[in-house]
């Protein structure tokens, strides 16, 4: 089982993953968390009481105008057919520009309130176990400083 730590300036959110519901998702993280592509990258989307979005390579600088477009250069394949597929607080899940077109972008839900209508729509892959505060304290242009893999 593997879990992942993502490390912020504002403290760690712990997760485990939903490798049995979104393997390729989860497999797809893993890798790019491993390979360090996450290491430096911002959140780039906040919206309170909604979601906060990272994985956007071009977040590195903020005042970049693609901040929000990028990705790792390929697509994923949606996987919304499993139990876990449901947007509440914590949940960790894959943006996209529409169906299958996800890669490096997640986000972290603030809770169920405004994101049921995300669910079966986007994949969810995970969920904060702990840490799940720092969630509300993350601010737009806040950086991940690495994401960390736990393999158990």
């Amino acid at each position: 089982m593997k879990k992942a730590e993502i490390h912020t300036s504002k403290g760690v959110m712990k997760l485990n993953f939903f490798e049995k519901d979104a393997p390729k998702t989860v497999e797809n993280f893993v890798k790019l968390s491993n390979d360090g592509f996450y290491n430096g990258l911002a959140f780039h989307r906040v919206i309170p009481g909604f979601v906060i979005q990272g994985g956007c390579p071009y977040s590195k600088d903020m005042s970049d105008p693609k901040v929000g477009t990028g990705g790792p250069g390929y697509s994923i394949d949606c996987e919304t057919e499993g139990e876990n597929q449901y947007h509440d607080r914590g949940v960790l899940s894959m943006a996209h520009a529409g169906r299958n077109t996800g890669g490096s972008q997640f986000f972290v839900c603030h809770g169920r309130q405004n994101t049921q209508h995300l669910d079966r729509n986007h994949t969810c892959f995970g969920k904060v176990y702990e840490g799940v505060d720092i969630v509300d304290e993350i601010r737009e242009g806040d950086k991940i400083e690495k994401i960390v893999i736990i393999e158990e």
